[in-house]
C-alpha cells in the first residue's frame, strides 16, 4: 500500500510527539491533526508542537486543527490563554441589538485567529450552527448562537467570513443539525424524529446560509425522516440528498469523532463507514497510539483530489495579521452595554 496520506484527521498524546508517534507518522502520515487541552501547554511549547507535525510532510500543505469555540469548547484556555465567551453570549445581544451583536461576532472571530494562527493553527472547528431547541443537550447548549435560523445563519456566515479574513479556515457544524437531540452523543445515539419539511425549515437553514465554508462536520445524530437505519455521519442517504444536495454544501466533510459512544463497532470498521457514506476525511481524537496505528494501516491513501483542495483552501489564507488583544478588547467593549 502506497504512503500516501490517509484521509484521517487523527489525536496525538501529548504536548510533543513521542518516538513511537513520530516514526508512525513518518510511514503512515494521516492527511492532518486536531489538537487538544492535553496537547496545549503554553505558546512556546505549541508553536514547537505545530512545526513538529508539518515537518512530517514537507512536500504539502498539513492541516492543524482545534476545537476552539470560546465558552465550555476552549482547547488554548486559562491561565495560558484567555476565556472567550460562548456563541449564546453573542446571539443574545445580536437579539436585542443586531449591528452590536454582529460587531461581537466579528470580533470574538478575529480573536480566536489572532490567537491561532501565528501558533501554526490554520483550521478552527467553529462555529456551531445547530440550533437551540427547548431541552437541546447540553451536547449544544450555549455553544449555538439561538433557535431562530436567520440569525443563526447570519451569525454563522458572519463568523466564518471574518476567521478567514484573519487567516483561519472554519468548520461548520454538525451537519445537518444537533440542535433537536435530547441525547448527549458522546454517551449515547441521538435520535430525531422530526419530519422532513420541518428540518427544510428550521434545523438545516444556518448552514445553507454557511455552504460556501471550506470545511464542515457531520452529526452522529439519526435523522428518522431521511435514514432511520443510520446516523448522519455513516448515511449514504443523509450525506448525498441533504447535505450535498438540499443544504448545498460543496466543501470538505469531516465525520464528528469517531470515538463518540454514539457509533458502534470498531475504530476501523467506523473509519471506514464514514468514508464509505461520503465523509471526505475521518476524525478520530482520543490519540491512542495503537488505534491511530490500526486505523493509518487499514486505510487507503487519500486522493490527489482531496489533497489539492485542501491545499487550496489553506494557500488561500491571508497571511495572520490580527492583534488578538485588540480584537478582545472591542469583544469586552461590546458585550459590557447595559444590554448585554
Amino acid at each position: 500500500m502506497s504512503h500516501g496520506p490517509r484521509p484521517l484527521i487523527l489525536g496525538i498524546a501529548g504536548p510533543r510527539l513521542t518516538e513511537a508517534e513520530r516514526e508512525l507518522f513518518r510511514t503512515h502520515p494521516p492527511l492532518g491533526f486536531i489538537l487538544f487541552a492535553r496537547n496545549c501547554r503554553e505558546p512556546a511549547q505549541l508553536r514547537a508542537l505545530t512545526a513538529e507535525l508539518r515537518a512530517l510532510a514537507p512536500d504539502r500543505r498539513l492541516p492543524v486543527f482545534v476545537d476552539q469555540e470560546g465558552g465550555r469548547v476552549q482547547r488554548l484556555g486559562p491561565p495560558r490563554w484567555p476565556a472567550l465567551p460562548p456563541a449564546r453570549r453573542l446571539g443574545t445581544l445580536a437579539e436585542r441589538d443586531r449591528r452590536r451583536g454582529e460587531r461581537a461576532v466579528t470580533a470574538l472571530a478575529r480573536a480566536l485567529a489572532g490567537e491561532l494562527r501565528p501558533l501554526g493553527i490554520e483550521v478552527d472547528c467553529a462555529p456551531v450552527l445547530d440550533l437551540a431547541f427547548p431541552g437541546t443537550t447540553e451536547a449544544i447548549g450555549d455553544r449555538s448562537f439561538g433557535g431562530d435560523p436567520a440569525l443563526v445563519g447570519a451569525l454563522g456566515a458572519r463568523f466564518c467570513a471574518s476567521l478567514r479574513a484573519a487567516g483561519v479556515a472554519p468548520v461548520i457544524k454538525h451537519l445537518p443539525g444537533h440542535g433537536r437531540a435530547r441525547v448527549d452523543s458522546h454517551r449515547a445515539l441521538p435520535y430525531i424524529e422530526a419530519p422532513l419539511a420541518e428540518l427544510e425549515r428550521s434545523d438545516f437553514l444556518p448552514f445553507r446560509r454557511c455552504r460556501s465554508a471550506p470545511f464542515a462536520m457531520t452529526a452522529h445524530v439519526v435523522f428518522t425522516a431521511i435514514d432511520p437505519g443510520s446516523p448522519a455521519t455513516l448515511s449514504r442517504k443523509v450525506i448525498g440528498e441533504v447535505i450535498r444536495e438540499r443544504i448545498g454544501f460543496s466543501g470538505v466533510l469531516l465525520s464528528d469523532d469517531l470515538a463518540m459512544n454514539a457509533l458502534t463497532g470498531d475504530p476501523v470498521s467506523r473509519a471506514v463507514g464514514a468514508l464509505a457514506a461520503g465523509c471526505d476525511l475521518a476524525l478520530y481524537c482520543p490519540g491512542d497510539h495503537a488505534s491511530n496505528a490500526r486505523l493509518l494501516a487499514a486505510l487507503p491513501p487519500a486522493g490527489e483530489d482531496l489533497l489539492a483542495r485542501i491545499d487550496g483552501i489553506l494557500a488561500a489564507l491571508p497571511p495572520a495579521a490580527v492583534d488578538p488583544g485588540a480584537a478582545r478588547r472591542e469583544l469586552d467593549l461590546l458585550l459590557a452595554a447595559p444590554d448585554a
